[in-house]
């Protein structure tokens, strides 16, 4: 049974190449080649097709990962159970959250988390895509719903609403709506992702449908905002994000309903005490400010 090089020839299909997992694993990239090429060489197949441009993946590669990757998370389980009474987190916990999470929400969570706890370590996987997690080898993700998978857990976090906000230039040019009627002719930005249902903004006794009528459309909410700060319209942004800014709120009575934003993570016997520790740490904080 070929175990040397398992959690190499892991890392180098999650990471998309050689020189990505050399960079994790904190190995040359010709130590990383040498260990795949020993456990291809040990099982008789070609696991890895590489060229100085690209890799890929082969069809018996791409089955024995899948195997590898149930054979660590069983070993990393192990681990887990014996750590599981121990109060201190160590090791590498793998987070994964859209832009706008990660550059504002998780910043000072992850300082407090490593300050806390001097043998942890983070990394920070940037994406709005919603990735496989066991695949990708991710202990933690942020997301906008609770997850119907039955291999994810997840736990409430937060919650938040979205609201209207302009750069004090754009209403200098083009006037300030004071009334939703006043948002007519005027470029509304607002991601894409966002689902039609989600548009109803409210007030006391008031609401409305918001529809994005801006030229410019993106999916990212931080690249949202810069367009908004740049002057290109009326953005619908969440407020954590926009009151950090030099942005002015337009209609401030109204909001859309609160969304709840979910700690999702895999479903296992034993969650493993870092992923456990963030969690409580990070809900504690948030609920404190």
């Amino acid at each position: 049974m070929m175990l040397e090089g398992i959690d190499v020839f892991v890392c180098v299909v999650q990471a998309g190449g050689f020189s990505a997992a050399a960079r994790q694993l904190g190995m040359p990239p010709t130590t990383v080649s040498a260990k795949i090429a020993r456990l291809e060489d040990g099982l008789g197949v070609t696991l890895i097709q590489r060229s100085t441009r690209r890799m890929h993946v082969t069809d018996a590669g791409q089955r024995y990962f899948e195997h590898c990757v149930a054979a660590l998370a069983s070993l990393q389980e192990g681990e887990d159970q014996l750590q599981a009474g121990t109060q201190e987190p160590s090791g590498l916990l793998r987070i994964t959250a859209p832009p706008d999470l990660s550059q504002s929400v998780l910043p000072p969570l992850v300082q407090a988390y490593l300050a806390r706890f001097q043998r942890a370590e983070v990394e920070l996987v940037v994406t709005n895509a919603p990735l496989d997690l066991l695949a990708q080898g991710i202990d933690l993700a942020i997301r906008a719903s609770p997850m119907r998978d039955s291999s994810l857990l997840s736990r409430k976090l937060g919650s938040g609403s979205l609201s209207l906000w302009a750069s004090a230039d754009y209403l200098r040019d083009h006037g300030t709506p004071r009334h939703p009627d006043d948002l007519a002719g005027q470029p509304v930005m607002v991601m894409s992702k966002i689902p039609a249902s989600h548009l109803r903004l409210v007030s006391k006794g008031a609401a409305f449908e918001l529809a994005a009528t801006a030229r410019v459309k993106a999916d990212d909410m931080q690249t949202l905002r810069a367009f908004v700060t740049l002057g290109a319209g009326i953005g619908l942004l969440p407020d954590f994000q926009a009151t950090d800014s030099n942005l002015v709120h337009v209609l401030p009575e109204f909001a859309t309903a609160e969304n709840a934003v979910f700690f999702v993570y895999p479903a296992q016997r034993f969650v493993p005490v870092r992923v456990r520790a963030f969690i409580e740490m990070a809900i504690g904080a948030l609920e404190r400010s």
